[in-house]
């Protein structure tokens, strides 16, 4: 059976776990990293010598980590025809959008905004580098909204690996207590995001418990 490494309030974790629950895989969740431990274990350095969550290791003894790696893995898999398609075109729809959600939009928005704002006690808080990093994930969403004024996700018409990074950001994001765009398309492609049952079960987790803590 496949098994997954990783806290479930983790951001990174939660996009495997979407996926994972998009494709009906069995799986064992091992809760790691924080405060579960385990990630500073001969046993995990040796499955990922950086001791960071995720991790799976697949029934045949494959292992995977970093997650949008992971998401690949998976995708090709156990997701032909649905989410690793043969035409490299269509496929790169999907890996440009994974690739600028992972290097754009998750340092303004999960270390800018997140961990700056939300988990960041009020005292501590650098208010003017925040507010740059709001007002840049308000560009980058904004770029979205675009985007998304003439398609129903990312990539085009269909639900694609393009749509389960940046997905993962929006609901945090309409649940802080920050200032937001109007973005009517992004909130669109929002609720439909959540009629997926997986997406309700893997990413719209609470996470309240991590007001204003530094630590997992």
């Amino acid at each position: 059976m496949l098994q997954v490494w990783g806290r479930r309030n983790s951001f990174n974790v939660q996009k495997v776990m979407w996926l994972i629950g998009e494709l009906g895989l069995s799986h064992e969740h091992i809760p790691a990293g924080g405060a579960f431990g385990i990630t500073d274990t001969a046993a995990f350095l040796a499955m990922n010598p950086h001791g960071r969550v995720p991790v799976i290791r697949d029934d045949d003894g494959t292992v995977v980590w970093e997650s949008h790696s992971i998401l690949r893995y998976l995708a090709a898999r156990y997701g032909t025809a649905r989410f690793w398609l043969d035409d490299a075109v269509q496929r790169s729809q999907a890996d440009r959008w994974m690739d600028w959600s992972q290097t754009s939009l998750q340092p303004a928005f999960l270390t800018g905004v997140f961990w700056g704002f939300f988990r960041t006690p009020e005292a501590q808080r650098n208010m003017p580098a925040i507010d740059a990093s709001v007002r840049r994930c308000a560009d980058y969403f904004q770029q979205l909204d675009r985007v998304l004024a003439g398609q129903p996700f990312l990539a085009g018409n269909s639900f694609t690996l393009a749509d389960i990074p940046a997905g993962t950001h929006l609901y945090r994001y309409f649940e802080l207590e920050i200032a937001r765009p109007d973005i009517p398309n992004v909130e669109a492609w929002y609720e439909r995001l959540k009629q997926r049952a997986a997406y309700r079960e893997h990413v719209m987790i609470p996470f309240d418990d991590l007001r204003g803590r530094l630590d997992y």
